[in-house]
């Protein structure tokens, strides 16, 4: 074996077996001596990638209260949500709450890093703080959509984790760049492509529509503030030898690799089968026909595949 994959491997392993000393810990030691003295989590979900659910039973002890907030905390730094605390009428009190995050979506500004979750319940000028216990992670429902893993508007990565002491936390991870498919427009004889860049500088980039050992070079320009607009070139697509040609999109940024276009930030499960797109004959050049079919590969990518038509009369 290489030194380089020796050492992976080995990393893999370390790793492993801390996360799995981790969860004994968690399960075993801090979660059945900390339960009835917490918020229990009966329901904890991340929503079209920005938005935390939260369910929770309150302990015992909690007989009244008049108002209830989640706090994110992170070091020094607090933001604080409204929460809908009421009396079960078979057993404890039960909290709702919903939380968006990132500033740009106008919710919590949360920035890289964990941030843990906690819940402050008032009743008159009486307060009291309990950890949000995750004792069992909200497993999703499996169908056509998933859970999202970046937010729609930034790309920004959340997860929901849990402390060693089986708090729940939120988990903020760097965004990888990304070229992602805003809009596509379709007309009798010509396709524009709106995109946005994300995760890194693009104050003027441009793009590449790419084949096997082809390449077409072509200029964006801005529609809307971060959203530029590519015209695919027809006109140089056409195949060669009769065969089909499947084109891809890169897109330059100001720095860094190119980034390959494509429509990630959804939650549908097969992309190329939803979010379909019409076919269109063209004549690139005089007497001579050419189709083609937009369409999004199963990894989310945006290609145009080109084939000859029949010849024009």
């Amino acid at each position: 074996m290489r030194p380089g994959r020796a050492v992976r491997a080995a990393r893999r392993w370390t790793l492993g077996r801390l996360s799995a000393y981790r969860a004994s810990l968690m399960t075993g030691f801090f979660l059945p001596r900390r339960l009835g003295r917490t918020a229990l989590l009966r329901y904890a979900a991340l929503l079209d990638g920005q938005t935390v659910n939260l369910h929770a039973e309150l302990p015992a002890s909690v007989t009244q209260a008049e108002t209830a907030e989640i706090v994110l905390r992170r070091g020094l730094r607090r933001h604080r949500r409204p929460a809908r605390v009421y009396p079960d009428p078979e057993g404890p009190w039960l909290m709702d709450a919903a939380v968006l995050l990132g500033a740009e979506a106008g919710g919590v500004p949360v920035r890289r890093g964990r941030w843990k979750l906690s819940l402050e319940v008032r009743s008159g000028r009486r307060g009291v703080r309990l950890p949000l216990t995750l004792a069992e992670p909200t497993t999703p429902r499996k169908g056509a959509t998933g859970p999202m893993a970046r937010s729609p508007l930034t790309a920004e990565r959340y997860r929901l984790g849990r402390t060693v002491r089986g708090d729940a936390r939120v988990v903020c991870t760097k965004v990888r760049p990304a070229a992602e498919v805003a809009a596509v427009h379709i007309q009798h004889a010509r396709i524009d492509v709106d995109l946005r860049v994300l995760g890194t500088r693009a104050t003027a980039p441009w793009a590449e529509v790419v084949a096997a050992g082809r390449r077409v070079r072509r200029s964006l320009a801005e529609v809307q503030p971060g959203v530029w607009r590519l015209e695919v070139p027809l006109a140089e697509m056409l195949p060669a030898g009769g065969r089909r040609e499947h084109w891809d999109v890169m897109v330059h940024p100001d720095r860094g690799a190119p980034l390959r276009l494509a429509r990630r930030l959804h939650d549908v499960q097969a992309p190329g089968r939803v979010f379909t797109m019409r076919k269109i004959l063209v004549s690139p050049r005089r007497g001579v026909l050419m189709r083609i079919e937009p369409r999004y590969t199963p990894a989310g990518s945006f290609r145009l595949t080109c084939s000859d038509g029949d010849r024009a009369d």
